[in-house]
Order: structure tokens, then sequence, then C-alpha cells
């Protein structure tokens, strides 16, 4: 199982992490992306998301670098693991091609 998982308001953040800790309970092995971009890039820097991503390296974490530009942030403002790509909307399509569900709390 492969899901993308997509967040774009900071106020969305808390939800979209309660639903991945919910699908990873039921299936250890999907494959899971939280795409972030718009104002939700700055749910990256609260300390509740570096918590998060600290606790599930399983899960792969995506930055859009238009919203890290928008934003004024740096790749230095993210946790390290997080992958930086050149558009969110471009990576949400490259991963509903490659198959992944698209989940938009």
């Amino acid at each position: 199982m492969k899901v993308v998982f997509h967040v774009d308001e900071m106020e969305k953040w808390q939800e979209a992490t309660n639903n991945i800790r919910n699908l990873l309970h039921l299936e250890i092995n999907a494959e899971i992306v939280l795409l972030v971009n718009g104002s939700g890039i700055q749910s990256y820097q609260l300390k509740q998301a570096q918590k998060f991503i600290s606790e599930n390296p399983n899960v792969s974490f995506h930055a859009c670098q238009n919203a890290l530009k928008a934003f004024h942030m740096t790749e230095a403002d993210l946790p390290a693991t997080v992958k930086i790509v050149p558009a969110g909307v471009l990576d949400l399509i490259n991963l509903q091609q490659a198959g992944y569900a698209y989940i938009k709390p």
C-alpha cells in the first residue's frame, strides 16, 4: 500500500499525523509520503513536527521548494530528513502516477 498525505495548511498537520499513525497501526508496511506545501511548510518548524519525524523514520517527508521561498525559509529550517522537491504539485502528480493513493486531511 502506497499513500501520499498532502498538507497545505499548518492547521492540518495534526490531523495528517494522526491519520498516518492510525494507518501505520493497521498497515505497518505502508509506504507513506507526507508532502507539505503552501502555508503548511511552516509546520516543519514546530516541535511536534520534529518529534513526529524523528519517531517515524519509515515515513518520507517532502517539502515544496516554492513554498520554502514564499515563506522565506531555507533547507536549514527543515529537519535533516526532509526531502525538498521543486514543486509540491508536480510531486503529487508523480506520486499518484506511481500508484500512491492521495489523502488530504
